[in-house]
């Protein structure tokens, strides 16, 4: 698979995977309290996907992030390597998640409770993250020429890299 059509499988799985939502402008570089919130508020307002993506993959070679249209959603990607989603989902909670991807795994980053995923059809790695019952996190990993088992491990070290920039579970 060339980095172009990973990339592209990447950015197809973002759309597949979220709904519409709102994009900010900064990244906060500490957690902040998500519990309090009226339903339906945005515990992302502040955070950018692609400014938060190209912080974690900063001097790693990745080219920098490509903003998805309708979601606050980022895809950057390294020739030879892969590619990498990320995507701040306020709407859609882990169990959306599971239901869309039977056969999740469970997984804990830093005492976070989450899921993942291996499609093995278009290899890549789907991790979704609980921030709030009605938000994820998701982070989505293809790895060129790799498999399952380094995909997965890529999504991993990236969501536990990014886990204390999230606002924190109520």
């Amino acid at each position: 698979m060339n980095l172009r059509r990973a990339a592209t499988l990447i950015a197809a799985a973002v759309c597949a995977a979220v709904t519409a939502t709102a994009c900010a402008t900064t990244v906060t570089g500490a957690a902040r309290p998500a519990s309090g919130l009226r339903p339906g508020t945005d515990v992302f307002v502040g955070m950018d996907a692609c400014r938060v993506l190209d912080q974690l993959l900063a001097g790693q070679g990745f080219s920098p992030g490509e903003k998805e249209r309708s979601t606050n959603g980022c895809t950057a990607s390294k020739y030879g390597f892969g590619s990498y989603a990320l995507v701040l989902d306020p709407v859609q909670g882990l169990e959306v998640f599971r239901t869309r991807y039977p056969g999740t795994s469970e997984i804990s980053i830093n005492d976070r409770r989450g899921l993942y995923f291996y499609d093995p059809r278009f290899q890549f790695c789907a991790l979704a993250l609980e921030v709030t019952e009605q938000s994820r996190v998701l982070v989505l990993a293809s790895a060129f020429k790799s498999g399952q088992d380094q995909a997965c491990q890529n999504a991993q070290g990236v969501a536990r890299r990014l886990e204390p920039l999230l606002p924190t579970p109520p």
